[in-house]
């Protein structure tokens, strides 16, 4: 039952994605362009609301649905961990023109050409695993 309930946030959320036209390519080609606003308002709501959510679970200790207790940690502070890896994510959302939501949405919506970009993020995520121990955390 609890996979039902994903899949439906998942299938809305894909909805949401492909309507506000967040998976567009050019939406997001723009982006790093400084085109437009589009995709900034959209990452900035974003981030307001999960800043917000994030806030409320905390101050009202709001459990997951399971019964446990939540648990969130503040990340650890580092600047090359984070630079680096937001370099990489940058050159990859930018070079496929798409970041992993979106990925899949356009799946979704019928474009077969980004499972190359999917078999390459597989592929990406497969070498960090490998890489992991080496790299700056």
């Amino acid at each position: 039952m609890r996979y039902i309930a994903y899949l439906a946030i998942g299938v809305f959320f894909g909805i949401v994605m492909y309507k506000s036209e967040a998976a567009s390519w050019f939406r997001i080609y723009e982006m790093f362009r400084f085109a437009s606003f589009h995709m900034y308002g959209i990452i900035g709501s974003a981030l307001l609301l999960g800043i917000g959510v994030v806030q409320i679970i905390k101050r009202k200790n709001i459990k997951p649905l399971d019964g446990s207790e939540m648990s969130l940690h503040d990340k650890d502070k580092s600047v090359s961990r984070y630079l680096l890896g937001g370099i990489i994510f940058g050159l990859g959302w930018a070079l496929a023109g798409a970041c992993p939501g979106p990925m899949y949405v356009l799946i979704g919506a019928g474009y077969p050409s980004i499972l190359i970009t999917v078999f390459g993020a597989l592929i990406g995520t497969f070498l960090y695993g490998i890489l992991r121990n080496k790299l700056p955390h």
